[in-house]
């Protein structure tokens, strides 16, 4: 299956993968961990923080405003990444299993087996 297809001829899940596709080009630069805007109220200090998992310890580390607010789009881009490749698995499956042969079965394997819900 050529992804590069003429457009008419993509079947929907096709269609749906190459958006997905397309999508992750989009995305900026990532990063992993949390970022937290503290005030003078909740810790005694104000100042904004980066926090992360490594080797199971957390690292926090301190940021200045402009860090802060690039690290913060960071962390969103990771997470659309990671849900988008979520997504493109799904339709992944959907299109191996629906256009490739398959084995003689009794019963339809259910979504739950595919990964859909």
């Amino acid at each position: 299956m050529n992804l590069m297809k003429n457009r008419s001829s993509l079947t929907p899940l096709e269609q749906q993968y190459d958006r997905l596709r397309k999508s992750l080009a989009q995305i900026g630069y990532i990063s992993q961990g949390s970022v937290l805007a503290r005030s003078v109220a909740t810790s005694g200090r104000s100042g904004y923080q980066w926090t992360r998992k490594v080797a199971q310890k957390t690292i926090t580390v301190s940021l200045s405003r402009q860090q802060f607010v690039a690290m913060k789009q960071a962390v969103q881009n990771e997470r659309k990444l990671w849900k988008t490749i979520q997504q493109m698995e799904k339709v992944s499956r959907q299109i191996l299993f629906a256009s490739l042969p398959d084995t003689r079965r009794r019963k339809r394997l259910a979504k739950k087996v595919f990964g859909l819900i």
